[in-house]
């Protein structure tokens, strides 16, 4: 072991099926997966550290920082496993969560059946008062009707409290009475009130945010606090902290008050990691694809930064339709999320089709073929059989493989359905899993007004680079990247993300009579939000400041964001704010709107540490055709036949050597299954870039 000190930093990515672990020793990357203990997702984590340290030959004590993202606050909220929790709202709200938006998600469904609330009405209770959109009292709150709630709460037993009042995003003074209230007389009760975790107009958004807060956050708190004392008593002494939803880096006590900001936190640092690649290469226009063993996540990034929005929507119920879902109002990574992943599991609907999920096998008990007590057939098990996998080589050979138990659970669960062999029930499963992820894809890329087949996609995550060519050919794309360690990505995302965290408010602002001292008020206030909690996060250089205004024409329903450089504003400002929203209007809708008020309805300010300059990498010559050591049959879908591909073992290409497909390139977290309609090119960096022929 060394004692000279090390640059020495850990990241962690708890996902459904793989606990991701990456360590970076002085730019030398060292990694491993392990599967996911749900009963004690900590021990999957020090049984990672450990083993990366021993690869890089170092103590634990010689870590020097632990940045964590983690999906159990997804899966809490899916399976509906969180605390026993209590809504308190406003008179005459109390069943806004049950009514949402009354919009249809699907128009033609007549069967159609809403999610239900993740709050039962009973657990939902209500207290006299009233604030208006301005943040005046109209009626002040009933002491009388706070009472008798606490006594409610106290006599319910319950763990946790959720507090969401009519426009409490323009004041939350009667949320944090009723809060005090509730903890004088419930001190080791749980309270999240919706001024706090998400003060923007839209109560349903709102509501289900703080609730879904509220819901998570006392299992997310034990955890964090089992995770850190854990950490310490096997020598990990160093700071830990979380990646969350929008892409940047914060403080476990931070993330232990707002844990619903870690929903989309391991997908956050996959897109991070793509971004980081994006910007080596010089890449404006890419497609992230990250596939894993639960979901698939796509995400464009653009001038080599991920695109961003202020609400998402988790645990989609009706075939990943928007709005069937549960919407969550916190600044996030904005991409589509679909169920395919490794242990993604395939089944026949009542029309005799493969369908593919959204239920996972995870880890436990995993697919068939892990023979850990999964009998379901999933993606991973039809990707063995078509020979995409080494049987004997799964995840550096920790996890031997049966093709036998893949055959009899396709033949189970498919075949005896629908009258096909194993092989025509994996090939069927595949083109299924494929084609959804293809089709969000394209979906995703035509809301954004972009063609697909300008894209470049980076693919990463244990099973992206197994479908990245097969997905580039129905796609119409004619480049991938596959980066070192892809298989563990987002883990090495959170090592690139910088310490950031993003404010956001609604408050409503008319141009025409522009209150621009008010508006510096409001903004200061959100800066210093902002920077309280990156402060100590970073050492060189001031932090960066964006701030973001959400902007429409005055009666319209929706709002568009408008970037707006630091500083403050003064009497001029309404007629600069103006002339850019016109701008971003005319780019969103063709051409701006004459003779309406402007009005500024939410505001954004994200503060972040500076991200470190980045060597690009230059070009690399096409050197020479690297012939395979061995091959072994794959399943080509383009021309529906097996085919014998070369296998290459990753650690052993030099910079411009050339593979051509059909071939597998193997290595320990993933393997990068080239087409015959492809060539990789190995460059300088070790990434494979891949081509059509």
């Amino acid at each position: 072991m060394s004692s000279t000190p090390r640059n020495c930093r850990v990241g962690v990515d708890i996902g459904g099926t793989f606990t991701d672990i990456a360590l970076d020793l002085d730019g030398t990357l060292h990694s491993t997966k392990i599967l996911t203990d749900y009963t004690a997702p900590e021990r999957a984590i020090l049984k990672g550290v450990k083993t990366v340290a021993d690869m890089a030959g170092i103590a634990l004590s010689e870590i020097g920082i632990l940045i964590h993202g983690t999906t159990l606050a997804t899966n809490a909220l899916i399976e509906r496993r969180g605390a026993k929790t209590a809504f308190v709202t406003t008179e005459g709200f109390r069943d806004v969560l049950e009514m949402r938006t009354e919009n249809r998600f699907e128009q033609y469904d007549l069967n159609i059946s809403l999610p239900p609330a993740l709050i039962a009405r009973a657990d939902r209770f209500v207290v006299r008062e009233r604030i208006d959109a301005a943040g005046k009292v109209l009626l002040a709150l009933d002491e009388a009707s706070v009472a008798a709630v606490v006594e409610k709460i106290a006599a319910g037993g319950y763990e946790s409290v959720a507090i969401g009042f009519i426009h409490a995003y323009a004041n939350g003074a009667h949320e944090v009475a009723v809060r005090d209230a509730i903890l004088r007389r419930l001190p080791d009760v749980s309270v999240s009130i919706s001024s706090e975790v998400s003060p923007q107009m839209r109560e349903f958004e709102r509501f289900n945010t703080v609730c879904a807060n509220a819901y998570v956050k006392p299992a997310i708190k034990s955890y964090l606090d089992r995770l850190v004392v854990s950490l310490k008593e096997i020598g990990v002494g160093c700071p830990v902290f979380m990646i969350h939803s929008g892409g940047g880096i914060v403080s476990v006590e931070s993330a232990s008050e707002f844990p619903v900001r870690l929903v989309e936190s391991g997908p956050a640092g996959g897109a991070i990691f793509a971004a980081d690649i994006a910007r080596q290469y010089g890449l404006d226009t890419v497609l992230s694809f990250d596939m894993g063993g639960t979901t698939a996540k796509i995400c464009l990034i653009e001038n080599q930064v991920p695109k961003t929005a202020k609400t998402f929507e988790v645990a989609r119920t009706y075939r990943f339709r928007k709005g069937s879902g549960m919407p969550i109002s916190i600044p996030v990574v904005e991409m589509v999320e679909i169920g395919a992943g490794g242990g993604s599991i395939a089944s026949v609907d009542a029309m005799r089709q493969i369908r593919v999920g959204p239920h996972s096998a995870a880890s436990e008990p995993g697919p068939a073929c892990y023979q850990r007590g999964g009998k379901n057939p999933t993606v991973t098990d039809a990707d063995l059989i078509l020979g995409k996998l080494d049987p004997a080589n799964f995840a550096g050979g920790a996890i031997p493989l049966s093709v036998e138990a893949s055959r009899q659970a396709m033949s189970d669960d498919i075949g005896s359905v629908i009258g096909l062999d194993p092989e025509a029930s994996a090939y069927g499963t595949c083109e299924m899993v494929d084609e959804n992820m293809a089709n969000a894809g394209r979906v995703h890329t035509v809301e954004n007004g972009k063609n697909i087949s300008d894209f470049t996609m980076i693919t990463f995550g244990g099973a992206g680079p197994l479908h990245a060519a097969r997905l580039c050919e129905k796609m119409g794309i004619s480049t991938f990247l596959v980066p070192p360690g892809a298989g563990v990505g987002s883990a090495i995302g959170f090592l690139k993300a910088p310490f950031g965290y993003e404010s956001v408010r609604s408050a409503v602002f008319n141009l025409s009579n522009f209150d621009y001292a008010e508006a510096n008020r409001l903004l200061e206030a959100m800066k210093a939000e902002a920077l309280g909690f990156v402060e100590g996060g970073f050492d060189a250089g001031s932090p960066v400041v964006e701030r973001t205004l959400f902007m429409r024409y005055a009666g319209q329903g929706w709002d568009i964001p408008v970037p707006f450089a630091d500083g403050n504003f003064d009497s001029a400002s309404a007629e600069t704010i103006a002339a850019l929203f016109e701008k971003e209007y005319e780019r969103f809708f063709g051409r701006a709107i004459e003779g309406l008020d402007i009005e500024i309805v939410s505001w954004s300010v994200k503060a972040s540490s500076p991200l470190p300059p980045v060597e690009r990498i230059p070009s690399v010559a096409e050197g020479n055709v690297v012939q395979p050591g061995r091959t072994r049959r794959l399943f080509e879908a383009s021309q529906g036949c097996y085919l014998e591909a070369g296998i290459h073992e990753r650690t052993g290409l030099k910079s411009g050597e050339v593979i051509k497909g059909p071939a597998v390139i193997v290595e320990r977290e993933t393997s990068t299954v080239l087409t015959s309609s492809f060539k990789a090119i190995v460059q300088h960096d070790g990434c494979l870039l891949a081509t059509r022929i």
